[in-house]
């Protein structure tokens, strides 16, 4: 291992350098993807949807295909590599989104806006989670938490952090409409940062085994979940971790913009701080795991953390009522607890290290399967128990997650400590 003055500053910091320009893709690409996330669900509500539920449920379709395309992120990628797999989840996105915006969106064609805003949930997974792949194919393990955190960072900065800072200034200038439009051009260059910049050979071809079949690779990345049930419970935890943002979006627009009469601008702008607060977070919770342990750091700062800031987020502003001040507080709040699981994307391939491939599917399949969890949960709840009613539903879950991470015990003796480095620094010792 070459001695730290004689790495370069994106590997001291933690990122690998072959990486760099797919980080910076993926950022711009989840900017593009985060612009609609403070105003979509309303703005389906008021332009063919109808309501705040049956916009959910066009979220909820979107959240179906997220968490499918999420799973076959890892297992494509062991056939394809991650390249490949992220080229087609960039097509996917475009072709969708073009089709939702003209023929759905546009015309107020409820049926298909539930089409075509599903199917475009194949994209952004396939894109995202594929660069997530090819970090953990690539980063040394010694310094996974760290390359990791910055996957987090470029994600969250994006989705919803500028993308809705992009949303708050673009909206008034463009309207709602033509500021979805701008978002589809932002993720058309973040994908192009991608495919031209990135020169790294590990994601140009497969990481499976040449022996190994594509109906043997996909079971294979379902078979982990009963061979290695730590795997599976890595999974639901996953799934914990962001299935109450994805739900937030659905009604807080509401809450925020409406009832506490702070209107769409402040509401993005709280967001934007919200998941800012998680950008710088994500990256200082992934080198505390290193530091510490990553299952207890999730455990601690993730679950329990979570299920205080999230019953802040809402009974707080809701007691104290329009005070900006105050909710921008309980948001940041929220922020950096959000943050305490990121080093699960480094823990979860760690349980199974002989089918890191496959451990990355069903963890992709967790966070996927957070797109469809919390809208469906507001879904079904929103009606019978309402908004605070909802919010202690992902206050328990975040509990039930913290319980579940002390089953998440490394096969190595030292579970809670950061990985000895000479053994597995090699570049062969973390790729499938």
């Amino acid at each position: 291992m070459a001695p730290p003055s004689a790495l370069s500053l994106p590997d001291r910091l933690g990122i690998p350098k072959p990486l760099v320009f797919g980080y910076l893709g993926v950022l711009l690409f989840m900017i593009g993807d985060g612009v609609e996330s403070g105003f979509i669900a309303p703005y389906m509500a008021d332009h063919g949807a109808g309501t705040e539920v049956h916009a959910s449920y066009v979220i909820t379709a979107y959240g179906v295909t997220v968490m499918l395309a999420s799973w076959l992120s890892g297992a494509l990628s062991d056939l394809w590599g991650p390249r490949r797999v992220m080229q087609l989840g960039l097509a996917v996105w475009i072709v969708f989104d073009v089709l939702f915006l003209v023929f759905a969106l546009g015309p107020e064609n409820y049926p298909l806006m539930l089409v075509f805003y599903g199917l475009r949930g194949f994209g952004y997974p396939l894109f995202a989670f594929g660069f997530l792949v090819w970090i953990t194919a690539t980063a040394p393990m010694a310094r996974m938490g760290a390359a990791v955190g910055w996957f987090y960072m470029a994600f969250t900065g994006g989705l919803p952090t500028l993308g809705s800072l992009v949303a708050g200034a673009t909206n008034p200038v463009f309207g709602a409409f033509g500021t979805l439009w701008v978002a589809l051009g932002i993720i058309a260059l973040g994908g192009a940062f991608c495919m031209l910049g990135v020169k790294e050979r590990t994601g140009f071809s497969r990481l499976a085994p040449p022996e190994v079949r594509p109906v043997q690779s996909l079971i294979s990345s379902l078979s982990i979940a009963w061979t290695h049930p730590r795997v599976a419970v890595g999974c639901v935890v996953r799934v914990i971790n962001t299935a109450p943002e994805f739900g937030f979006l659905v009604f807080l627009p509401t809450f925020f913009g409406k009832e506490l009469g702070f209107g769409e601008g402040r509401w993005l702008t709280l967001l934007a701080v919200i998941y800012g607060t998680n950008v710088a977070f994500n990256l200082i919770f992934g080198v505390i795991g290193d530091k510490i342990g990553w299952r207890k750091t999730i455990a601690t700062f993730g679950g329990l953390g979570c299920a205080v800031t999230t019953l802040t987020l809402y009974f707080v502003p809701q007691a104290v009522g329009h005070n900006y001040p105050v909710a921008i507080v309980c948001g940041m709040l929220y922020g950096i607890t959000l943050a305490g699981f990121v080093p699960i994307s480094a823990l979860i391939p760690s349980l199974a290290p002989e089918n890191k491939g496959g451990a990355m599917a069903l963890l992709n399949l967790g966070a996927g399967g957070a797109a469809f969890v919390g809208p469906a949960i507001v879904s079904l709840f929103l009606t019978p128990v309402g908004p605070a009613g909802v919010v202690i539903i992902f206050a328990a879950l975040y509990v039930v997650s913290s319980l579940l991470t002390l089953y998440l015990k490394l096969p190595e003796p030292s579970a809670d400590t950061t990985p000895p480095e000479p053994a597995v620094e090699a570049a062969g010792a973390v790729r499938t």
